[in-house]
């Protein structure tokens, strides 16, 4: 891979790169289709075998489901409870690989499982442990930490900021947490290290074809309107929840395999749970897992999982989705929230796989596990799944473009023990992921960022000018919406502050990126996503 210090990134020489593609004609390996995090690890572990890589995201990396998640990369202690024990063993064992491989963005974090009442006393929590303890044999060596029986004493001193009334006790242990937009921009330096072409803002218009194969894709960039042909051998539809448009560019016919679900969240201070453990509730009132979250000096609430006919692109909480988690959360934590007090609402669509004749109205039901088609003319679909397993999803597509004969097997495994770009040296303790942001979350890269223009004047708290020059020039920002919701967290922090600090931060891409980035435009464009952000 490249060094850090060679990868300022350099829009125009990857334009450059596409163009040379397009009148060349000669076919990459591997054209992935999507930035987010399935799209991302495909393109970081085909280029990691040697196999020649373009990689194209309509928006910005991470723009959809990959920036909107609970930031926990776990097992998922809810899957165990459906029996799923092969995506629990799986995800355990994925959780150890990201917490080593981006020590800098993904960390321990404690949680605490409290019961109330008699029945909790005398049943649940014996019968929460038992779960939490076989989750903990699952991980095996990967084991983060014991899991525990405490009283309503210990527990309180575990989380403070909890409901006292009524606890009679409850269980803790350790899991991870990590911030998955800036895991996706690490993984895009990665595979632009390892040799691949990664372009956002490059939209997907159709499918080439030959002798009645898929052969490449027609691309669009956004920025100039100007159009390209790449040929490839394989060609990867990796988009989320968006999916099945591109099968449907191969077959008009193709049946909608998505039954998307809804994952709201809100963002509060810290003094309404000022604690550095989370709190999960695996059955709420309704059936649905609570979580409060410590996560850069605020605490996210959610998440909810309600089905959803549509596919925006942007999607929102509900006024039902903010007044559930409202709610549920006032239920166990001593300091209750109201409306007035959500620094930030948000919501992600997760995409399910919907098996045939499977209700897709019980999103809860529906399996997390991931999902790979080739179709008859070869497009490579690949969707479902969760962000801790990102990896070996991307593993499973290779196995399957080598078993269809779409590309010459080569040895796997190459990602298990590849350090994203910006991790920092073996043995760095890093900060937790609870703590405010800053500096820390640059790892190997906080030298260049303090290095370069503006590194002590602060635009928010720990947010400087030169990390919006850092983000222009290693990270492929292109937008105000960029740098404030991806590169830095601040519009899911807290939307109101991100909002007032549009036009600074709009006047310092300029001065990086030039034309044709429109200021006035990026700056107006985010003020009206922002305001999306605070519920009415």
């Amino acid at each position: 891979m490249q060094s850090t210090a060679m990868m300022v990134w350099a829009r125009a020489d990857s334009i450059a790169r596409l163009a040379d593609h397009d009148a060349s004609g000669t076919p990459l390996d591997v054209v992935v289709i999507g930035g987010g995090a399935t799209g991302l690890g495909v393109a970081l572990d085909a280029a990691a075998r040697g196999f020649s890589v373009a990689l194209f995201e309509g928006e910005d990396f991470a723009k959809g489901t990959s920036s909107r998640a609970t930031k926990l990369v776990h097992g998922g202690v809810r899957y165990l409870a459906q029996g799923n024990v092969r995506l629990v063993r799986e995800a355990l064992r994925e959780r150890r690989v990201i917490l080593e491989n981006a020590p800098h963005l993904a960390g321990h974090l404690r949680f605490v499982l409290p019961v109330y009442g008699w029945r909790g006393r005398l049943w649940d929590r014996w019968f929460y442990a038992a779960g939490l303890e076989a989750y903990s044999l699952l991980a095996g060596r990967d084991v983060l930490g014991p899991t525990q029986v405490l009283g309503p004493r210990g527990l309180l001193a575990a989380a403070p900021g909890l409901e006292h009334r009524g606890l009679a006790g409850g269980i803790c242990y350790e899991d991870g947490q990590f911030d998955d937009a800036r895991l996706a921009v690490a993984l895009a330096r990665s595979a632009v290290a390892a040799g691949a072409l990664v372009l956002n803002g490059c939209r997907v218009r159709g499918l080439l074809e030959a002798s009645g194969r898929i052969a490449g894709v027609a691309i669009e960039d956004r920025e100039t309107g100007r159009q390209y042909e790449v040929m490839a051998r394989c060609v990867v539809n990796a988009t989320g929840v968006w999916v099945d448009a591109i099968r449907q560019l191969d077959d008009t016919h193709a049946r909608p395999m998505i039954a998307p679900s809804r994952g709201a969240h809100i963002v509060v201070d810290r003094e309404f749970f000022p604690s550095d453990a989370a709190i999960i509730i695996p059955k709420t009132v309704d059936g649905r897992v609570l979580f409060a979250v410590p996560w850069m000096g605020r605490v996210i609430l959610g998440t909810t999982d309600t089905p959803q006919d549509d596919l925006p692109l942007d999607p929102r909480p509900t006024r039902q989705d903010i007044d559930f988690i409202l709610s549920a959360a006032g239920r166990y934590l001593a300091r209750r929230p109201g409306h007035t007090d959500i620094r930030s609402a948000w919501a992600g669509l997760r995409p399910l796989v919907s098996p045939p004749g499977d209700n897709a109205s019980d999103t809860k039901r529906i399996s997390r596990e991931h999902t790979i088609l080739i179709s008859p003319r070869g497009l490579v679909t690949v969707t479902g799944g969760k962000w801790t397993t990102y990896r070996a999803m991307a593993e499973d597509v290779l196995d399957a473009c080598f078993r269809d004969g779409l590309l010459t097997p080569r040895p796997g495994d190459v990602t298990r023990h590849l350090r994203l770009v910006g991790a920092p040296p073996k043995g760095t303790t890093c900060p937790p992921l609870s703590a405010p942001p800053g500096l820390h979350l640059y790892g190997s890269d906080a030298a260049t960022v303090a290095s370069l223009p503006g590194a002590d004047r602060e635009i928010l708290p720990g947010f400087t000018e030169a990390m919006v020059r850092f983000a222009a020039r290693y990270e492929m920002a292109r937008s105000v919406e960029d740098v404030l919701a991806r590169r830095s967290r601040w519009l899911f922090l807290d939307a109101p502050a991100a909002a007032s600090v549009a036009e600074p931060v709009a006047a310092i891409l300029h001065d990086e990126l030039g034309s044709p980035f429109n200021a006035a435009e990026s700056v107006a464009a985010f003020i009206r996503i922002a305001a999306e952000y605070l519920p009415a």
